[in-house]
């Protein structure tokens, strides 16, 4: 091909030649590419606008037409979300029975993995119905939807208590492998002091930083979403401001996004992530 500059070239690959090969956009659309990425992406769009609706109406001192659009925005985000999430009880079938055959290292976390399953596979088909049911599309008097949106609530409510208990067995676990490493490491220094006995010992500390790490941020998230399905799961509300729904979500969508991005990073990490669970159905 011609390195001479046509006219055509200039024209209709102009985009192209304005816009340089670019690691970080490569990584946002293999991001986004995933349904995981998508959802928290709407999710921190559906958050994130109810902090901007309550500062456009405080700003104003009342109603606001830009508050009022970024409304309906927002509704029309989380309605689309949860339609996206009708399949939701595949990947918890199969975590359930990926639980029986690989189980996790403690009898607790199996337990508590278990009862977990069991919280998603009633959340579902209760959150599949108040949807439906919301849309007309199957017929239920006003009353039994509140209910049936509240009772999918508690078990999701149920899901965060129990993946807090999980993060807290997490550390403990993870402190056990930190004081073997440290232990392992004293042993190296007082004995072989070979360049090559170092490196595995680099990459299990490597490995257990970006643990910790992953720890940490799922507690934030999940300390995000525990006052949010409290809120949820009560029928009068846990608070009467909208926006502490907009903070705690945010809170949520931010640590999910953060750690999606971390987990698409080149190179891709080898073990696959435990099935998500959704947040409410209630905005």
């Amino acid at each position: 091909m011609s390195s001479k500059l046509t006219l055509t070239d200039a024209t209709l690959g102009s985009v192209g030649r304005l816009l340089p090969p670019s690691p970080t956009l490569n990584h946002l659309v293999r991001y986004l590419s995933t349904w995981s990425g998508t959802d928290k992406f709407f999710m921190l769009i559906q958050y994130a606008s109810k902090l901007i609706i309550w500062a456009l109406q405080k700003r104003a001192g009342g109603k606001s037409v830009a508050a009022q659009r970024l409304g309906k925005l927002s509704a029309v985000v989380s309605d689309s979300r949860i339609l996206y999430r009708l399949w939701g009880l595949l990947p918890i079938f199969q975590w359930a029975s990926a639980l029986e055959r690989s189980p996790p290292p403690t009898r607790r976390l199996l337990n508590i993995e278990r009862l977990q399953s069991w919280s998603m596979l009633l959340y579902y088909p209760l959150e599949h119905a108040y949807y439906l049911a919301s849309h007309g599309v199957i017929p239920l008097p006003a009353q039994k939807l509140l209910q049936i949106g509240v009772w999918s609530c508690r078990f999701w409510a149920a899901y965060v208590v129990l993946q807090l208990l999980h993060l807290t067995e997490d550390r403990r676990l993870l402190s056990l492998r930190t004081n073997a490493l440290r232990k392992s490491a004293r042993r190296r220094r007082s004995g072989s002091n070979a360049v090559d006995t170092l490196a595995p010992a680099d990459e299990e500390w490597a490995d257990v930083r970006a643990r910790a790490q992953a720890i940490a941020t799922e507690t934030v998230v999940n300390l995000g979403y525990l006052p949010l399905t409290i809120h949820w799961s009560l029928e009068k509300g846990l608070y009467a401001n909208d926006v502490w729904t907009g903070v705690f979500g945010t809170i949520a969508a931010l640590g999910q996004l953060r750690a999606g991005w971390k987990a698409t990073a080149l190179p891709v990490p080898t073990k696959a992530p435990e099935p998500e669970a959704p947040e409410p159905v209630r905005e």
